[in-house]
């Protein structure tokens, strides 16, 4: 963004946000999951949405929460399964372009597994997550 409000050929235009890289929902749980030390789950034909999964959670979250000593023992406080959904529950692919900044010169490239294991790591500091 900042970028965007110095660069001159990038005056009054929308660009996507994103990290710039393509990659798959399906491959990257699995990583996920192994990051976590979890069993990942596979992807069924129907859609089930995470809020309603998570819907009776609280409790085993709390005893997650109290077992690590983590800041916050209410899942409502850093769980968004809902807004999840919206972004995971599309029932078409998205794929994102950052042709048009980068041919103004937007260069900068982050890899987006490894953004979330510095998200992570983030999160297990300020004792969020275990």
């Amino acid at each position: 963004l900042i970028w965007a409000s110095i660069t001159d050929a990038a005056r009054n235009e929308a660009f996507n946000v994103v990290n710039g890289d393509v990659f798959r929902w399906s491959r990257l749980w699995k990583r996920i999951a192994a990051y976590f030390n979890v069993e990942a789950v596979g992807y069924g034909t129907k859609i089930n949405p995470l809020e309603r999964e998570m819907a009776n959670d609280a409790a085993t979250w709390h005893k997650i929460a109290d077992k690590y000593k983590l800041k916050e023992n209410q899942l409502s406080r850093v769980a968004t399964a809902w807004h999840t959904d919206l972004d995971l529950g599309r029932p078409i692919e998205v794929m994102t372009n950052m042709s048009k900044s980068r041919k103004l010169g937007f260069l900068v490239y982050q890899d987006t597994e490894d953004t979330f294991y510095e998200l992570f790591e983030q999160l297990k500091k300020a004792k969020l997550v275990p």
